[in-house]
């Protein structure tokens, strides 16, 4: 797990190009704001997680696997994580800042997320 990135993954880099593209700009990675968001476009006042589907649980996602061995641990440690995304949510809904989640599954298909992420930060 140590080889594990948390941070400029793959899918991190591929939405921040298409957000780019669209013209948004953002900063990365505010510590100031509940759960480190890993993109935030402060004149929309939205954030954006970009979602593993194995580590946050995407429902119905082929990735959301749970490995056969030492499964108490695992599901103990998903739990713990979806705990957290909901908390860290809930804040920023409080401080006012609009949360969007992005799953890792939904980089495949760059028409459809820049649909929904222009409908969803709006103008």
């Amino acid at each position: 797990m140590s080889r594990i990135r948390s941070r400029d993954t793959a899918p991190e880099k591929a939405v921040r190009s298409l957000l780019h593209c669209l013209g948004y700009r953002f900063r990365i990675y505010r510590k100031d704001l509940p759960g480190k968001p890993d993109i935030v476009l402060a004149k929309y006042k939205t954030v954006i997680f970009v979602h593993g589907c194995f580590w946050h649980r995407h429902k119905g996602c082929q990735r959301c696997t749970t490995p056969s061995a030492n499964q108490e641990y695992w599901l103990a440690k998903f739990e713990k994580n979806i705990s957290k995304d909901k908390k860290n949510k809930t804040l920023l809904r409080r401080l006012g800042w609009k949360a969007i989640t992005v799953w890792e599954c939904e980089i495949k298909k760059p028409d459809k997320l820049t649909q929904r992420l222009v409908r969803l930060i709006g103008n």
